[in-house]
């Protein structure tokens, strides 16, 4: 996280959220700071601070204003235009998610919200999708939406 406060943030809207039928368990690490691999990839210790793929990389991103706790509604963004809202229902589905809700938003079709089942379901979708490529080299932005459909 770039500071304690993001992630005492996390911390405080993820433990005891159930993923894949199990409560998360988060804390704090006993180390203040995390040693990267010599050399090669590692399994267990990524470094993100640099990734494009990281949201909150840049200072005073609107990004961190959106961010709240888990909740069943979800906002999609970066949708490529020849992605139908049948596409996206099936691609939410494949990862078991029973959806309730689907709206693209009127003024941008790059963006929707879907709502499932429950938060559960919405956090296993979230990180099964997020980043996902849909074709011509854009990958598909989820993340929890204070919204509801």
């Amino acid at each position: 996280m770039a500071d304690a406060s993001r992630a005492q943030l996390a911390m405080t809207f993820l433990n005891g959220q159930r993923m894949y039928g199990k409560p998360l368990r988060i804390a704090s690490s006993r180390f203040h700071t995390v040693q990267l691999p010599k050399e090669g990839p590692d399994e267990l210790t990524n470094d993100f601070t640099s990734s494009a793929l990281h949201r909150f990389s840049k200072p005073g991103s609107k990004n961190a204003r959106h961010v709240g706790p888990p909740s069943a509604t979800l906002h999609i963004s970066n949708i490529p235009s020849n992605v139908t809202e049948t596409d996206l229902k099936t691609l939410f589905s494949s990862t078991g998610s029973s959806i309730a809700a689907f709206k693209f938003f009127a003024s941008d079709r790059k963006m929707a919200l879907i709502q499932m089942s429950s938060v559960e379901e919405a956090l296993e979708a979230l990180t099964e999708i997020h980043n996902f490529s849909l074709g011509d080299d854009r990958l598909l932005k989820v993340s929890f939406s204070k919204s509801t459909i």
